[in-house]
């Protein structure tokens, strides 16, 4: 249930996001995509609290990507982290240029 949840949120051109509301690197994440000209659903936060399997999700994500916490940041089929690699990204002109890429932005 947990990885057919994660795979089917993850996809090319599309930022998701995998977040708990009450995080603060979350809200940090948050704050740094919200603003950006994204296209019109191509960012996605996905509140993993909100479903029954929080804990199997984040080890479905740790499989998937090395980690466990949250934020993770999926620019398109891609991990690329959580809160200090997006802002890391977003310091050294990285970040739009892979969204770019991927097209996500207006």
């Amino acid at each position: 249930m947990a990885q057919e949840f994660v795979n089917c949120k993850i996809k090319p051109g599309k930022v998701v996001v995998f977040i708990k509301p009450t995080c603060p690197y979350c809200r940090k994440t948050q704050e740094i995509l919200g603003q950006l000209p994204f296209k019109q659903g191509a960012l996605e936060f996905v509140d993993i609290t909100a479903t029954n399997d929080t804990s199997e999700i984040q080890d479905y994500l740790q499989q998937l990507t090395g980690a466990r916490t949250v934020p993770r940041v999926f620019i398109g089929k891609e991990c690329i982290g959580g809160c200090s690699d997006l802002t890391a990204m977003q310091q050294n002109g990285e970040l739009t240029t892979r969204l770019k890429q991927i097209g996500a932005l207006q």
